[in-house]
């Protein structure tokens, strides 16, 4: 319905004119894009699209969709592409495997879009995915073995080994230590949006939300014309992490490490315009 697309355009027109106007005022200077800031870009050459992908935020089904769309008829429900799949690079074509003038054409007149989350509740979410699951076991190894060596006091030789079984503090305790970005940037689950995506460089057309994410998928497919060939996948809401679920994770944070984190992720807060959470004690 007219009306409908119209209410839309308009919720669209504000968070576009929100995220400049916090860009101008927090960043000095505009710095040149390298092509390792386009990696998180999926390209979709048939209908003029680009996805920047933010694990944590509904990517796999928003991978499954863009394999759809590029894949000449040899995909035609997203569902039906294994999640694992979907992960796959050479699936995908990203913007950063392109020549400078096409990555500049594409940037210019292709429609950009993203999606965003409540950064502590992706943050919650991550931790859940990549430390509580018996299977993640190349997270354990990388980053378990690492967070409970540095932040555990005694730790046991068998949790030194397997690092499966690290605490959503001590996961805490390895964000905030200067040590962990000096080494390595994060890894792209907890990495703040603004750093994946480069919205003060890029001009994204369209910022969806996770939190009105069925409305904002329909929206971006009618916008290309591809609703009548692809739906997006409904989300099934049985394990997702919720606003309450991750109140419950902070209640052990104290309020020092809470204020710090919360810092940590301002920037997400400011350019996507969430509030800070009721549950966190740092007024």
């Amino acid at each position: 319905p007219q009306f409908e697309q119209s209410s839309l355009q308009a919720v669209h027109q504000q968070r576009r004119e929100l995220l400049s106007s916090v860009c101008s005022r927090y960043t000095r200077k505009r710095r040149l894009l390298r092509p390792d800031d386009l990696r998180h870009l999926v390209v979709d050459d048939a209908h003029g699209l680009l996805y920047c992908y933010v694990p944590k935020v509904a990517c796999t089904n928003w991978k499954r969709v863009m394999m759809v769309l590029t894949g000449q008829g040899k995909y035609q429900d997203p569902l039906e592409i294994p999640a694992h799949e979907a992960h796959v690079p050479s699936n995908l074509r990203s913007l950063s495997e392109y020549s400078v003038p096409e990555i500049n054409a594409r940037l210019r007149t292709y429609l950009k879009f993203v999606f965003v989350r409540e950064p502590l509740e992706r943050l919650v979410s991550a931790y859940r995915n990549k430390f509580t699951l018996s299977y993640n076991t190349a997270f354990h190894k990388r980053y378990g073995t690492r967070i409970v060596r540095r932040h555990r006091r005694q730790p046991s030789q068998r949790a030194l080994e397997r690092g499966d079984d690290v605490r959503f503090d001590e996961f805490v305790y390895y964000l905030l230590d200067p040590r962990t970005q000096q080494e390595e940037p994060f890894n792209e689950h907890w990495e703040r949006v603004h750093s994946l995506c480069h919205p003060c460089i890029i001009h994204y057309d369209v910022v969806g939300k996770y939190e009105t994410l069925a409305e904002d998928a329909n929206y971006i497919l009618q916008l290309v014309g591809a609703d009548g060939s692809v739906k997006f996948p409904a989300s099934s809401k049985t394990t997702r992490t919720t606003d309450d679920m991750t109140a419950q994770f902070f209640q052990d944070i104290s309020p020092f490490y809470q204020r710090r984190l919360f810092n940590l992720y301002k920037m997400d807060y400011l350019l996507f315009n969430y509030s800070i959470p009721s549950y966190l004690r740092i007024r």
